[in-house]
Formats: C-alpha cells, structure tokens, sequence
C-alpha cells in the first residue's frame, strides 16, 4: 500500500509543506471521524482534470463505516466527484445532494476543503478535499451525547476549511490519546462547561469532583482539584490557551490516588473563538504500572551494581592469592582467572547504568582489548582495532560474548607475538576485532598478523583452559560457531557467529 506522500507526489503537483500539512491533517483526524460517525477520506486533485486520488481515509469507531474496502489509491471523476469539485474550486463546505448507495449501504456525502495557512496568518489555497461519508444505516433519532459531538464536529470541519486544524504538534507528543471515547467536555467562549460526556464526568469523579461538571469554571475546576498546585496550574492556564485559540500540550492532573490526562483543543470556526474542547483520559492504571517498571528498573540496576562490586571483590582476593602463590604455574592460572571475572564485571557495571537488560557493547569490547594488551605476558607492543560495531546486546549474549572476545585476545597478544620481531622490517603487530551485525546474526572476526598457528594445532583437542572456554560459551550458551584458521595473509583468524534471536 502506497503512503499518503508517495501517492500525492506521483498524482499532483502539490508543495512538500502542502504534504506535510495534510499528513498532520491525517495524524489527527480520527477526533473528527469519531465525533462526526463518519468516514473520513482525504481526496486530492489530480494532474488531469476532473479527478481525484483518495490519499488517505479513517474510519469511526463511535459508528459503523460507510466502506467495508479500502479506498486509498482510488482515482475517480465525472459526477463522483462533484461535490468534491464545488468543496475545492469554491472553498466551501458542500452539505447538498441526496443520501448516495454504497452496495446496500445508504450514505450521506460532505465535502470539507483543506487549507494550509500562510506564513502571515492568512488563510491559503486550497490544497485538498476531506470527504465526511456518514452509514445512514442505523439512522436514529440523535441523543445529546452525539448532538453535541456533532455540533462539535462542525466546528472543527469549518476550522479545517480556515486552515486552523489541526493544531501544531508539540515535540515528543503522540496523537494516540486521549480519544472522544475516553471523555469530552466542551465549554463556552467564558471557560464554564456546557458539556461534559459519562465517561468525562467518571474521570473527573475520580479525582474528587463528585458534582455535575455543567456549569464549573474549568481552568479553576483543574486548580482547585490536582494534588500538586504546579500540576493544577499548568492544567488550567491549558484551559485558558485553548480559549484564546492557542493549542496548548496536553497536561496531567492527580488527585487522590488517580491521574487523569487532559487535552484542550480551541474551537474557532471562521476565526472566531466560541470556547474550547477538552479530551480527558483516567489514566491510573497506566501511571501505577509506569511506577512500578521504574521501580523494578532501579532494582534491577542495583543488583547489578552490586554483583559487579561482588564480582570485584572476587578478582581482588585471586589478586591476592596469586601473589603469595609461590608456583608460577598457579600465579599465571590465578592471574588469568582474575582477568576472566573483571570481563563479566564490566558488563555488570554496564547493566548498572543502563534503564534496560541491554547494553551498548562497543564500549566494553574498547575496554577488554586494550586491558589485554597491558596484562598480557609478552614484550612486544601491539595495537588494538576495532572494525564496525556491535550495537546495543541483551545481557545475556553480552555476559558470554565478552568472556569468549577476552580469552580470544589474549591468546592473540601472546601467541602471536611471543617475542619481538627478528626483521627490523616486520609490520607492527596488530589485533583487530571486525564485526558484521545483520538482523539476525552477529559475524565476528579476531585477526592478528602474528606468527600463525602451528602445523600440528588441532582445536578440537586443544588442551588450553581458554580455548575450552571459548568452546564450551559459543557452542553453548551462544548457541553459536567458532573457527579458528590461518590468516589470509599471515597470523590466526577466529572467526564467530551467534545467533542474536534467542529462544
């Protein structure tokens, strides 16, 4: 399915800001399908004459739809589009014509023009067409719920066509919530409520507020109620920029144990403020749990810190150990071991200071490498490189993958290079990790320009305590391969490939 952009770039010739006005159009139009229990199509002409592209389209979730088949790409002319023809060439809003059958589906045709307003507050041209088709099906005598989301909608239908909605979008806010279904409160050029739905009057029975809304003063109603007067203020000064026709952000108030989310919209038909709609959301239940995921978060990162400050302490005392140890052998075997829990510790730490179980892993395997270079026992001076980037990993690749990349590079750094170069021409010894990431595997490659394997090296039965580490890890809980092999050029290659979906 084509998106809005790439059907008006391929069917008109409109502006890139015409677009982008139509897409914040789209972005915020299932307000205006909900109240006016219509489908929604967005219509714009064509290069040729006599036609429009359907670019878009939204359905009600307060009515059945008018269309049970998608009408976006739909090109139409001749008598289908009259009414779209008068809305876009007159600038009006057409309300004419007989109800239209769509199969066995009686529907009534609107069409809403689209305009984009100048930089100097001036109201454009037209640049598209709203078709408002309502299922006439279950035509009913209409209550006051929907006689006043139907007025409400008219207001906004007229603001389309002055170029007034939607308003701008504040940054980092979503179009998601709240809905008219949530709670819906209109008020009067003067801020006092003339209607409040069921579901608004529950919402704000939870913060306290058990009389009838109709009548309250609403920016001191959200004063008087919020637990915290900062939130209680920021609430109501939104009331009163919506009344002056500003679109302010949506604002949160809680009061005895509930939130309720608020959004104040201006009602400005023809440019005249007549008062302001306000959607609310009870939104308890979702703050609760946003608490309690904060909470399991920080715990989570204090254990962690603490098992990296335990795993420290683990690699102090071998530290220790190994240097009463008076046998070599056990030295460089404590030694080792000491290197092997500080790898695990890094990520600990990373996890520490993380809000997920994931950490970003260039900068630990930055670490690893350079402390391999410092600890490991051999006179020769080597330069570490990393090639490409791992990412972000889920701690449970990363704790294993560290410990297999710490042994692969110290195996590279000493033997590899065991003893300085005998030609004074030789390269400079050098180690690099190259990564690979696709969607679903990592490649990974530890390469050195050493001296090579030797001609009898078999890695099955290596008796090395690291290589069979790096065996059992990436064969293991990996669930991985590993290839150890001689370099393209010179030196040794281990080359890995773990799996990055789990389970």
């Amino acid at each position: 399915m084509s998106t809005l952009r790439d059907l008006a770039e391929e069917h008109t010739r409109l502006r890139p800001t015409d677009i982008d006005h139509l897409h914040r159009l789209a972005g915020e139009w299932q307000l205006l399908s909900d109240l006016s229990f219509a489908d929604l199509l967005l219509w714009v002409p064509t290069d040729e004459d006599g036609t429009f592209c359907c670019v878009a389209q939204v359905r009600p979730t307060t009515a059945p739809t008018a269309y049970q088949d998608d009408q976006v790409g739909r090109t139409i002319g001749g008598p289908e589009v009259a009414h779209l023809e008068i809305a876009h060439r007159q600038g009006r809003i057409w309300r004419e014509g007989d109800p239209v059958w769509y199969g066995d589906v009686p529907a009534r045709h609107e069409a809403i023009p689209v305009r984009l307003r100048t930089t100097d507050g001036e109201a454009g041209e037209v640049i598209g067409v709203v078709g408002r088709d309502t299922n006439l099906s279950t035509a009913r005598t209409p209550s006051q719920l929907e006689l006043n989301y139907l007025t409400t909608a008219d207001d906004l239908a007229q603001m389309i066509s002055d170029g007034t909605f939607p308003p701008p979008r504040h940054p980092g806010e979503t179009t998601s919530a709240p809905r008219v279904g949530d709670g819906l409160v209109r008020l009067d050029a003067g801020g006092k409520v003339t209607y409040a739905s069921p579901n608004a009057q529950s919402a704000y029975r939870r913060l306290g507020h058990a009389s009838l809304l109709v009548g309250e003063d609403l920016a001191v109603l959200h004063r008087r109620l919020a637990g915290d007067p900062l939130d209680g203020t920021d609430a109501g000064n939104a009331v009163l920029a919506a009344l002056r026709g500003e679109g302010p952000p949506r604002r949160e108030i809680e009061a005895k144990g509930a939130t309720m989310l608020t959004r104040a919209l201006p009602l400005m038909p023809a440019g005249v403020p007549i008062g302001a709609l306000v959607l609310v959301r009870d939104i308890t239940e979702v703050r609760r749990r946003d608490r309690a995921l904060i909470t399991k978060d920080a715990t989570i990162r204090e254990i962690h810190h603490r098992v990296k400050n335990n795993l420290q302490t683990v690699a102090a005392l071998l530290r220790l150990q190994a240097r009463r140890v008076a046998m070599p052998e056990a030295r460089v075997a404590l030694e080792e071991s000491v290197r092997r829990v500080a790898s695990i510790a890094l990520v600990h730490e990373t996890l520490s200071m993380s809000n997920d179980e994931a950490v970003e892993f260039d900068g630990i395997v930055d670490r690893v490498a350079s402390a391999a270079t410092e600890v490991a026992a051999t006179e020769v001076a080597v330069r570490m490189r990393r090639s490409g980037s791992f990412g972000v990993l889920p701690a449970e690749i990363a704790t294993s993958l560290v410990m297999v990349l710490n042994e692969l590079l110290l195996n590279a750094v000493e033997h590899g290079f065991p003893n300085p170069p005998s030609e004074p021409d030789a390269p400079p010894a050098e180690v690099v990790v190259s990564v690979q990431r696709s969607r679903k595997k990592l490649h990974v490659t530890v390469a050195d320009n050493g001296r090579g394997l030797p001609t009898d090296f078999d890695p099955e039965r290596a008796g090395r305590l690291g290589l069979q580490i790096v065996r059992a890890l990436v064969t293991g809980e990996l669930r991985g391969t590993i290839e150890l092999r001689a370099g393209a050029e010179a030196g040794t290659e281990a080359v890995l490939v773990v799996p990055l979906a789990r389970g």
